[in-house]
């Protein structure tokens, strides 16, 4: 696990989220300035939504893990559905507790390991994850557009009458789209991505000291497989595979993306569906490149300076809590029990492999 995201990082990551979410939702108590506003609010939600909002966190776990599990197995016929899951959620934990997301990707090849996948094969599934939403994101934001979506939030400019919400969204669609390409120069042109990675190898080795040897040699040929790994994906059922997780993706980004409607309805709030959808598109964009660990502290003043057209004054100390649960707070909770009873239990095993030796003791000579 050392080698992939370390465990101090994951359990600082936790302490900086939960700290800055406290302080952050405390400044927008006092920004509401009515506590008891707040209070009866919090006692009067619509119930049956906060039902879906529930469901809809889960979606970290079922709608990721699903979409995990179709590309892994065109890979890794093999593949655990159960750790495909597992890494699903966990790999949204991950994010959540590192800036910028960086943890989501080793978190997900190390579950994906620890239920048999080989690092190479987790490595190109989680890869491919990525490609899949950016080519969710790349057709659905494109495709709203044409068909009017989004129109009246020209109406509501961020920096005056000269640029608005649609046009930040427009702007944050393009850094999608931008990205996509970059990928499918790679994809098209796989052996650079190979040659890229022999290159790094290749420097490890010179810079490295002689303990090294063997995991260079684990490298280089964990890049000749990735590369095959990749290769596979553009031949014969590959492309189903790829075809399969795009629409999958709506699954796995379900909750980022409908978590603000959802919680508008619990507050018995109306808005535009797409509207909303658009805006929360949005704002998972500018997250992944939050540098706090979950976007905290950005992530609750994106959302208020974006939805305050919705929400009023009084009712965003209510909004942002219930949004930061269905979005991060349940994932985050559910995600810390399990990774730290992973670990508990591995300490258990050592304690247990020690107290062995010792009772064996050293063996004759």
């Amino acid at each position: 696990m050392a080698t992939l995201i370390s465990t101090r990082v994951l359990r600082r990551g936790l302490e900086i989220f939960a700290v800055l979410s406290v302080v952050v939702f405390g400044g927008l108590l006092f920004y509401g300035n009515n506590l008891d506003t707040f209070l009866s609010t919090m006692t009067s939600l619509k119930w049956g939504w906060v039902l879906v909002g529930i469901a809809l966190a889960s979606m970290d776990w079922f709608g990721g893990g699903i979409r995990l599990w179709i590309l892994t197995r065109h890979v890794h016929p093999t593949a655990s559905l159960k750790g495909s899951l597992l890494a699903g959620g966990l790999t949204a934990w991950a994010s959540f507790l590192t800036p910028s997301q960086t943890g989501g990707g080793p978190m997900m090849i190390y579950t994906l390991k620890r239920y048999g996948t080989p690092i190479p094969e987790a490595m190109i599934s989680s890869l491919m994850t990525f490609v899949a939403t950016v080519v969710f994101f790349s057709i659905a934001g494109p495709f709203a557009i044409f068909m009017g979506a989004g129109r009246s939030l020209e109406q509501h400019g961020i920096l005056g009458q000269t640029f608005t919400l649609y046009d930040l969204f427009r702007l944050s669609l393009g850094g999608f789209i931008g990205i996509g390409l970059v990928m499918l120069f790679f994809f098209v042109f796989p052996s650079v991505a190979k040659r890229l990675g022999r290159v790094l190898v290749a420097w490890f080795e010179a810079h490295g000291s002689g303990r090294m040897a063997q995991r260079i040699e684990d490298m280089r040929q964990g890049v000749d497989r990735s590369h095959d790994c990749m290769v596979a994906f553009f031949r014969g059922r590959g492309w189903l595979a790829l075809a399969a997780a795009v629409p999958a993706s709506a699954l796995a980004h379900a909750n980022k993306l409908l978590a603000g409607y959802v919680v508008l309805r619990m507050l018995d709030i109306h808005a535009n569906f797409i509207d909303v959808l658009l805006l929360q598109t949005l704002i998972t964009f500018l997250l992944y490149f939050a540098p706090t660990p979950g976007g905290s502290g950005l992530a609750e003043i994106l959302s208020v300076a974006v939805m305050s057209i919705y929400v009023p004054r009084e009712l965003i100390p209510s909004y942002i809590l219930l949004w930061r649960l269905v979005l991060s707070y349940l994932t985050v909770g559910f995600g810390s029990m399990i990774f730290w009873r992973w670990l508990k239990v591995a300490e258990e095993r050592k304690e247990t492999a020690a107290l062995v030796s010792e009772t064996e003791g050293p063996a004759p000579g």
